[in-house]
């Protein structure tokens, strides 16, 4: 599941897709990416969405929040 932050300063629409993706993170098994977007500043994709990135995505990720779920029980 994607999620988009409207922001008019990059700065903050930065720390605004970073957060989502850290709370995302605290209950999912996939890592949480915050992509930069061209018209959006930055938001937090969910790498379960997609399975593997695509590359068009993959070039794009400026921060990584590992997912917090172990699948070991």
């Amino acid at each position: 599941m994607t999620y988009f932050t409207k922001c008019t300063l990059p700065s903050r629409n930065y720390f605004e897709a970073l957060e989502t993706a850290e709370q995302r993170a605290l209950h999912s098994f996939f890592d949480q990416h915050v992509i930069e977007d061209d018209e959006l500043g930055y938001r937090a994709v969910d790498e379960g969405d997609y399975n593997a990135l695509p590359p068009h995505l993959a070039i794009r990720v400026v921060h990584t929040v590992h997912g917090g779920m172990l699948d070991e029980f």
